[in-house]
């Protein structure tokens, strides 16, 4: 069999294992779906609603077999003669010249955008599989995509299964009232299945590891930055690194730039991360459809700013006489405060923008002091935006100007249909809207991006407001101090219109400071959380800095092992506990350094009978003051016993021992170290070793007040380590630990980002070392309350919306 035939062979039997496991999976899906509507029967609610659930059941049981069949039948056909693709835009036009227009009815329009939503959320969970699946099957059928309409897309299963349902009888109704279940389901169908052909692909050597570079788009000028600006992310393949060729994408990507490849040095990124600059690349897909300046500028211009940047880093780091460090071009605008160039709004749009924002500051004037009245003002505020969408489109001059403002108001108005944040702080999200208007036309990179600092404000700002009672005018998570602190940033934001980025990014900065006094002084539930694990913090710093330190002091001098051992497991951390509650310079703690001078004395070979008598003389005292400070450190009386028997014995052998004395020389040396021990501590030479030792065990820190979490999950990969590192102050979560499952917000990270503490509503605190928190989030026993950023979720919704809908951009 020659290869193509071969090929050809495979990629068959490739999609007869996909749509068996399609097929298996529905006709397993009617079980599932019944107990849930089952469930929706049992549940209290009003009676109009009860009502409707039980006629929407009833049609269920009616018609759910015959929409079963005719979705394994639809599927069946499909895969034999294919799905005749509907008639284009331009087609219909011509048919029209010759014959009488007729209007779409609103349920084929309605049932188009449930399909949409459906195969969104299947994509949600897919889009790592089905890139591999595509770019095998690329491979093996010669193509450069796949076809519209493929039966490897998800928008083509969501359109089938929602004819099956038209045709069975269902109605729309039923499917809003088993909507949740439909989407999980057939979400994560639609991963086993991808999962099955690519497994079995790989059986079959097809791709084992795969790589995207053949599939990259390049313009004929084979210049850098013409390859990386024909490039727009998306376009040759799904959004999102592949599952079984994650490692192939950053490569691909530099390539693409004119980057060289530094796959070894790319930065590991989180699973939030990877979604969130998912969505942007998939927007700059769709808009860059309709508008084609948009995305190639955007991503030109971005592309470009970080070239430029990472030239400047290298020719520093040359000048330096140190190796050019290789940076990965996609995640280097995190860590640098890169400024991209800045093209300035048309002045009629901008005079536009000016008029518009202050309406809106006039507007939520009334409301400011009035939680009653946000509500309402909330809708007049949306009616308004409609109206100046209209006016500002006009203004513009360019069409990715009219795209970005349409951009724009669609992400602010699923801001504020948050029903999470209380009115009253929508209000003064809203109130952002055109300064983020102003930015985003003069800042291409704000739609290219995650880490706009305008985009940052909002996404830190909305995670701490958005709690469990939002509903209310004001929550529990939105107290007075932080939403007069929102307010304040919201106005100085507006006193500075044309300062672009830089505004942004001043109180940005501004409100995390304010997050960290917030939740240490302010917030009563919090700030005893929050003391407690700073002095925890500073107690294990302390205690890691002296046992480094003891280790260089006694690493040539002849001690038993015995105390050594003491000294640095348990001395060190008495020394620190001490420093922490009375001060480092405290007579306490000048005792408890006495008294390990006295032991490395104590222990060392004692050959005379003097010195023998004087260790005698001093072991009392010296015993008692060891004890008191054990107790202090909060080790129980049955380990001090242990220790100290310890300890006699190792003073025993000093005086058989057969080694040399200690010089009364190097003695007065050690006496006079340990007596300005902190002095000598690392300021940050040995950050790395502290970091690395901060993962102890902390679970002797245990109070009434907070619980610390020792353990549970399993050791976690570098993807959650990113992500445990990425969480902000502020955010809410859900965290399933000792049987409780309840809602905990962040209120503290440790100034090396090695310990967090989260806070339940009854103030309740929760200690995390990164690792095990990072092992939580792995098992998802911590999981945020919010699954998306609130721009990138509002960028999501704006999606959905340009799917059904995209010559929206441009009227």
């Amino acid at each position: 069999m020659s290869a193509v035939a071969r090929n050809q062979a495979l990629a068959s039997q490739a999609r007869r294992i996909y749509i068996e496991s399609l097929v298996r999976g529905i006709s397993a899906l009617g079980k599932v779906l019944n107990e849930a509507a089952a469930q929706l029967l049992l549940q209290t609610t009003e009676y109009a609603v009860m009502v409707a659930r039980r006629d929407g059941v009833q049609s269920w049981n009616r018609h759910g077999p015959a929409w079963l069949s005719g979705v394994i039948s639809g599927l069946r056909h499909a895969a034999v003669y294919g799905i005749v693709e509907a008639p284009t835009a331009a087609a219909a036009s011509g048919a029209n010249e010759q014959a009488a227009m007729s209007l779409v009815d609103d349920d084929t329009i309605e049932r188009e955008i449930t399909a949409s939503r459906l195969a969104l959320a299947m994509m949600d969970k897919a889009t790592w599989e089905f890139t591999d699946l595509r770019t095998r099957m690329q491979v093996l059928e010669k193509q450069d995509d796949m076809p519209a309409q493929d039966l490897l897309r998800a928008n083509v299963v969501a359109k089938l299964v929602l004819d099956a349902w038209t045709r069975s009888g269902l109605a729309g109704s039923d499917w809003q009232m088993l909507r949740t279940t439909l989407h999980d389901e057939f979400s994560q169908l639609l991963v086993e299945c991808y999962h099955e052909t690519n497994r079995w692909l790989i059986s079959q050597s097809v791709l084992p590891e795969v790589d995207l570079r053949p599939f990259i788009r390049r313009s004929h000028d084979s210049t850098p930055l013409a390859s990386a600006s024909a490039y727009v992310p998306g376009a040759g393949m799904p959004y999102g690194a592949t599952q079984f060729g994650a490692s192939a994408r950053s490569p691909q990507i530099r390539a693409a730039s004119g980057f060289p490849d530094a796959s070894a040095a790319a930065p590991v990124r989180s699973p939030a991360s990877s979604q969130a600059e998912e969505v942007l690349q998939l927007l700059q897909k769709i808009v860059g459809r309709q508008v084609p300046a948009f995305g190639a500028t955007a991503m030109a211009e971005t592309v470009a700013t970080r070239a430029a940047a990472v030239a400047s880093e290298t020719a520093a780091r040359m000048d330096a006489g140190s190796a050019p460090t290789q940076v990965e071009p996609m995640a280097f605008a995190s860590a640098q405060p890169v400024h991209p160039a800045t093209r300035p709004a048309a002045p009629r749009l901008s005079a536009a923008i000016k008029h518009a924002q202050e309406s809106l500051q006039r507007e939520s004037v009334h409301a400011e002091g009035q939680p009653s009245a946000a509500p309402k003002l909330l809708e007049e505020i949306k009616t308004r935006n409609q109206a100046f969408k209209s006016v500002l489109k006009q203004a513009a001059d360019t069409p990715a100007e009219r795209a970005t403002i349409e951009l724009v108001a669609m992400m602010f108005q699923s801001i504020l249909m948050e029903e999470h944040i209380p009115a009253s702080v929508r209000v003064w999200f809203a109130r952002l809207q055109m300064p983020v208007l102003r930015v985003a036309v003069s800042e291409p990179d704000f739609f290219a991006t995650t880490d706009h600092p305008a985009r940052q404000l909002i996404d830190r700002m909305g995670a701490c407001v958005m709690g469990f009672s939002g509903n209310t005018g004001t929550s529990g998570a939105a107290g007075d101090p932080l939403e007069r602190e929102i307010k304040r940033v919201v106005q100085v934001v507006e006193a500075y219109p044309d300062t672009g980025r830089r505004v942004f990014q001043t109180v940005l900065t501004e409100f995390e400071k304010f997050l960290d006094n917030y939740f240490k002084n302010e917030n009563q539930t919090t700030r005893h959380g929050v003391s407690l694990a700073q002095q925890v913090e500073q107690r294990e710093t302390l205690a890691i800095q002296y046992t480094i330190e003891l280790r260089k002091m006694l690493n040539e001098v002849p001690v038993q092992d015995g105390v050594r051992e003491f000294l640095f497991h348990i001395w060190a951390d008495v020394l620190a506990v001490t420093a922490v509650r009375t001060g480092a310079q405290s007579d306490n703690t000048k005792q408890m350094k006495r008294a390990a001078a006295d032991l490395i004395w104590s222990a060392s070979a004692k050959v005379s009978r003097e010195e023998r008598a004087e260790v005698i003389r001093r072991l009392p005292p010296l015993l008692k003051t060891l004890r008191d400070g054990m107790g202090q450190a909060g080790l129980s009386v049955d380990k001090q016993d242990e220790h100290v028997r310890g300890l006699n014995n190792a003073l025993a052998a000093a005086f058989t021992a057969k080694t040399a004395a200690i010089p009364r020389e190097r003695l007065d040396e050690l006496m006079d170290q340990l007596e300005t021990l902190e002095t000598m501590l690392p300021e940050g030479s040995e950050e790395a070793d502290i970091n690395e030792l901060l993962v102890r065990d902390l679970s002797g820190h245990e109070s009434d007040g907070m619980e610390v979490v020792a353990e549970g999950g399993s050791a976690p990969t570098p993807a959650m380590l990113a992500w445990a590192r990425e969480l902000q102050v502020g955010g809410w979560f859900m965290l399933d630990y000792r049987g409780r499952n309840e809602a905990v917000q962040l209120a503290w990270r440790g100034m090396r980002r090695q310990m967090a503490l989260f806070v339940t509503p009854t103030g309740r605190g929760v200690l995390f070392p990164l690792n095990r928190m990072a092992a939580f989030l792995q098992a998802g026993l911590l999981r945020p309350a919010q699954d998306e950023a609130l721009t990138v979720r509002a960028t999501r919704n704006a999606l959905a919306k340009l799917d059904v809908d995209p010559s929206r951009l441009l009227n």
